[in-house]
């Protein structure tokens, strides 16, 4: 796997764990509002699954918030590079 891809894995994880954290909401609730299965937020957690968009959407619904904020965050573009 690219080196990239793996820092941008990392950084959505993080990001994502500090969005749980500050919501009222834990995980279990995210993904029944999202109507996914928790595994799937476990796994993104995890820096297992890269997010997909038919992810992204639901955790956002569940976190009540815009999918933009999920992608809020730090990013090496130097990375691409490599």
């Amino acid at each position: 796997m690219k080196e990239w891809r793996k820092g941008y894995r990392k950084a959505f994880s993080e990001h994502l764990r500090k969005l749980i954290e500050e919501s009222d909401r834990d995980i279990a609730t995210i993904a029944s509002i999202g109507n996914i299965e928790n595994k799937a937020i476990y796994r993104i957690l995890a820096d297992e699954n890269e997010p997909k968009i038919t992810t992204i959407l639901p955790i956002a619904k569940g976190l009540g918030i815009h999918p933009m904020e999920l992608y809020s965050f730090n990013f090496s573009l130097e990375e691409l590079e490599n």
